[in-house]
Parts: C-alpha cells; structure tokens; sequence
C-alpha cells in the first residue's frame, strides 16, 4: 500500500487510495417510541414529514444507505379508520424514496386497570364520614364499569429492532447506525453493535439518559429542526 493511502480518517469520511469515501449510514427508527417524542415537542402535520429529508439531514456527509421504520401492525378489526390511516402512512413512507423500508410488529388487545378507577375505590372503601347513599352508590358503580380498559400492546418490535440492529452490525451492512429512538431497552443491543467497531447515534425529541450513555452521541432535536423536513 504506497505510503499515505492508509485507512485513517477524519470524522464521517474513511480514506481510500488518497480519496475521501463516506462511511456507510444506516437508520433505525422506533415508530412508537419516535412518534410520542414528535408529540411531545407539539410537532403537528405529522403525515407530511419527508423522511428522506430527516434521514439526508441526520446523516449528512455520510452515506445514506437506507432507512427502516418499526411500527406494530394495526389489525384490521376494530377500528377500520386507524387501520385505514396506517396503511396510508406506510405507503407514503415507503413511496418517498426506494431506501426506505418499514418492518412491522403486531399489536395485541391487553386489559389494563384504569389507575383513575382503583384510587376512587380505594377512597370510597376509606371514607370516615357519611356521604348520600344515592351518591355512594353512583360512584362505587362508575369505579367498577372504569375499573379495567382495553389498550392495543405493541409486541415484536422492540425485539425486531434489536435483532437487525446487532445482525447487520455483524454483517458488516453499515459503518454508523442512528436510531431514533429514546428508549433505554435497546442498551445492550447499542453495546453489542459498538463490539463490532461500528459508530452509534441515538436521535430523538425526548431525553434518554440511559441510551445516551451508551452511544457514542444523542442528539436532542428540538422542533425547529424538522423546519425544512416537511414536504
């Protein structure tokens, strides 16, 4: 190898024959997890971001190699809008440009107590003075009719996330992952990928201190950021 041509590099370029080459950058992004930080920083027209646009400008002089959404699948029981709305994001996604690519997860019907409901049945169950028993009556029943709701689980997509994550690592698919995400569970896949010598950024609009202190950068985006992300 003729002196200088070496492997060293400056940061987001590898050097190859003298010649600056870009490091190879891929996106992984948590739907649920990305979607709720959006909310949080009052982002609205969320169907119109351009997530190529999100992904040129996370990457910058990197090589952009491709982008993957993760999102449970909504079922088609139930609430045919919602299914409906999905299905019409997925396509719009996937329709912006031919690197991005949606892997999707399921989501399941749980029962879950209404806090709401317990603490109203605790404190009528405590009560150290009478109260109208019409009254009494009224609220022992709206505490049991609210006392359990059924809320849609996400399940698989944490895990899919994961799994690609590590795997492509080990593949050698990429040379820097950004995943969008705040969410402290993917700690030891981020810890197994960087094993691997590869670069990692987390990217989302909540804090995550337990994530943040395993990449090798967070960036906190703040609304105005997504200013020249929409269509």
């Amino acid at each position: 190898m003729p002196p200088g041509s070496g492997f060293g590099h400056t940061p987001g370029f590898f050097s190859f024959w003298g010649l600056p080459m870009p490091t190879r950058a891929v996106l992984f992004i948590d739907g649920n997890n990305w979607y709720h930080g959006l909310k949080s920083r009052g982002l609205i027209d969320l169907g119109h971001l351009n997530y190529a646009n999100i992904s040129n400008k996370l990457t910058g002089s990197r090589s952009w190699l491709g982008t993957r959404y993760y999102i449970g699948r909504v079922p088609q029981s139930g609430d045919t809008r919602l299914y409906a709305a999905q299905r019409h994001f997925l396509a719009t996604l996937e329709a912006t440009d031919a690197r991005i690519t949606t892997r999707l997860g399921r989501l399941e019907r749980r029962r879950v107590e209404d806090p709401a409901a317990r603490e109203l049945r605790a404190y009528l169950a405590n009560l150290r003075q009478r109260i109208d028993p019409g009254i009494f009556r009224d609220l022992t029943r709206i505490a049991h009719t609210h006392q359990g709701a059924t809320a849609m689980v996400e399940k698989a997509v944490d895990v899919m996330l994961a799994v690609d994550l590590v795997v492509m690592a080990e593949r050698d698919e990429f040379d820097a992952a950004y995943l969008l995400s705040a969410d402290g569970d993917f700690t030891p896949a981020v810890e197994a990928v960087r094993a691997h010598g590869k670069t990692v950024y987390a990217a989302s609009p909540l804090p995550g201190a337990q994530l943040a202190s395993v990449v090798n950068s967070f960036i906190r985006l703040q609304a105005a950021w997504f200013d020249d992300c929409y269509d």
